[in-house]
C-alpha cells in the first residue's frame, strides 16, 4: 500500500466495518451501529474494532468534545487493489490467466464476462517505455 505501509490485512469484522465507514465516509460509532442488521454486535466490540482499525493506520479520527467521528484514511480502492494482489500472489502466482483459469474452470466467469474483459483490455493504453 502507499507510503510503504505494512503489509496489513483486515479480519471479517474489521473489513465490515470499514464497509460502514468507506460508504458514510465518516460516523461516530453510534451512527455505524444503525447499519448493522440483527444480532447487531454490542457498542463496544465496534468501538474497540474502530480503535483496532486506528492502530493499523486504516482510520483516522476528529475529536467533538468525548466523541469521535471516524473516517476511513485507506481508501476502498487502495485496499481493493492490495487485496487482489496479495491474493493472485498466495493463490494464483501472480497470474491473472490462472485467475482467469480458475474462474472460467469453476464456471464464476462465462464467454461474455470474457469478452467484456477482452475488450477492456483493448481500450487500454500500453506501457509507455
Amino acid at each position: 500500500m502507499k507510503n510503504k505501509r505494512k503489509k496489513l490485512y483486515l479480519t471479517k469484522a474489521e473489513e465490515e466495518v470499514m464497509q460502514i465507514l468507506w460508504n458514510m465516509k465518516k460516523a461516530f460509532v453510534r451512527d455505524m451501529m444503525k447499519t448493522f442488521g440483527n444480532p447487531k454486535p454490542a457498542y463496544t466490540t465496534v468501538s474497540t474494532i474502530v480503535r483496532i482499525l486506528e492502530k493499523k493506520g486504516f482510520v483516522g479520527h476528529n475529536e467533538f468534545g468525548n466523541s469521535h467521528e471516524y473516517y476511513p484514511i485507506i481508501q476502498k480502492d487502495e485496499y481493493r487493489k492490495y487485496s487482489l494482489k496479495t491474493m493472485m500472489d498466495n493463490y494464483f502466482d501472480g497470474s491473472f490467466r490462472q485467475l482467469a483459469s480458475f474462474l472460467v474452470s469453476n464456471e464464476d466467469l462465462d464467454i461474455r464476462e470474457l469478452e467484456e474483459i477482452l475488450e477492456i483490455l483493448k481500450k487500454k493504453e500500453p506501457p509507455k517505455n
